[in-house]
């Protein structure tokens, strides 16, 4: 048994000073006793909960300021960048991911993170040929995290098609590929990788984005694991809730909430743009919604309706997606301050009575927890 004494502590009782957090040999909290000992403790001054980073893809560290330039069109924007990241994906090796995932989970801790969800969907070798382990490129991630002591939600993401019309991957895409039956071994391999990175670590499944798998596939993949996290890219960009209203009929969030069995073991990433009807919809389904203001940002995406999400009840917590910068603070600030500048007003998403911080702090927590299951 090991002990941390904090002279000043948040706990569900609001500011304690004195606490004693008894941590077991598994790494788990047994206990917390306020006006405890300091007796054979490691002590600190503030002792805050760590929340979870539920959204990152940890290759894209080392990418970091090498899209910044602007194009010869002229309309630099998600799409331009996303071809950057094609190529950059098409360099990388096993060692590469592993060594770049290190260095990133190492940063997070820093920031305060505990652990990562990390959505992971480079699984194959250049050109698309398989490794020799379906599993090789997760248990790269699995070992980084292991490395580093950061709790993994490791969610392997499926990703069938090109595109809402159902054309083939190509090119540099060819890395992600899977179908349903090779999904279903690469999350058999996926555990057993994650198993070894402690105990802090689990595995859940991750359809890409409705572009990305077909709803046959989607269904399939929620089946695969029906107790674990679910978490899937959806209404990050107004062209892609365009694409979709045009193929399947609805907009993203819409079709998503009428054809799956949204809950709360979902984590809908971004949901930036949804219509008033999807903003109660999905906050009434229990589900996460997965924000990563700086990454939103830094790729143009849009501000997510957050004082509306949060005034019908929706819970949110933030990742660190492309990892541009690794800060929860600013992640944080930034999120309430986009909040500020749409609606020219302060402390938007405060609750009544209550600070802006603390309120994004547990807020952040409880929607991290309940995402990285």
């Amino acid at each position: 048994m090991t002990a941390i004494f904090a002279k000043t502590a948040l706990t569900p009782d609001g500011w304690r000073d004195d606490v004693r957090v008894e941590l077991g040999g598994d790494g788990r909290i047994h206990g917390v006793d306020v006006g405890g000992t300091a007796a054979e403790a490691i002590g600190v001054a503030i002792l805050l909960p760590a929340p979870g980073n539920l959204h990152s893809h940890a290759f894209q560290r080392a990418m970091a300021g090498l899209t910044e330039n602007r194009g010869p069109s002229g309309t630099d924007d998600f799409w331009s960048w996303r071809e950057l990241m094609y190529r950059f994906v098409a360099a990388l090796t096993p060692d590469d991911v592993e060594a770049i995932a290190a260095l990133a989970f190492v940063e997070m801790l820093e920031a305060g993170y505990a652990s990562v969800g990390e959505f992971h969907y480079l699984h194959h070798a250049p050109g698309g040929g398989g490794y020799e382990d379906i599993g090789e490129m997760s248990a790269r991630i699995a070992s980084a995290a292991g490395a580093t002591g950061l709790g993994l939600t490791l969610l392997p993401v499926f990703y069938a098609q090109g595109g809402l019309d159902g054309r083939p991957l190509e090119g540099d895409q060819l890395r992600f590929r899977n179908n349903r039956d090779s999904y279903a071994r690469l999350l058999d391999r996926a555990e057993a990788a994650a198993a070894g990175a402690g105990a802090d670590s689990t595995v859940g499944v991750a359809p890409h984005s409705l572009r990305a798998v077909s709803p046959g596939d989607l269904s399939a993949a929620a089946a695969l694991r029906s107790d674990r996290p679910i978490h899937i890219h959806i209404a990050e960009q107004t062209a892609e809730v365009d694409a979709v209203e045009a193929a399947l009929g609805a907009r993203p969030v819409e079709w998503l909430l009428a054809n799956a069995d949204v809950t709360a073991r979902w984590c809908a990433v971004h949901a930036t743009h949804m219509n008033d009807k999807e903003v109660a919809d999905l906050a009434a389904s229990g589900a996460t919604a997965g924000l990563c203001p700086i990454t939103e940002a830094n790729l143009g995406d849009g501000v997510f309706r957050g004082d509306d999400f949060l005034t019908a009840g929706g819970c949110f917590g933030i990742g660190s997606d492309s990892n541009v910068r690794i800060s929860l603070v600013e992640e944080l600030r930034l999120l309430e301050y986009s909040q500020r500048l749409t609606r020219r007003a302060r402390a938007v998403l405060a609750a009544p009575g209550r600070s802006v911080g603390r309120t994004l702090f547990e807020s952040a927590c409880a929607g991290g927890a309940q995402a990285l299951g």
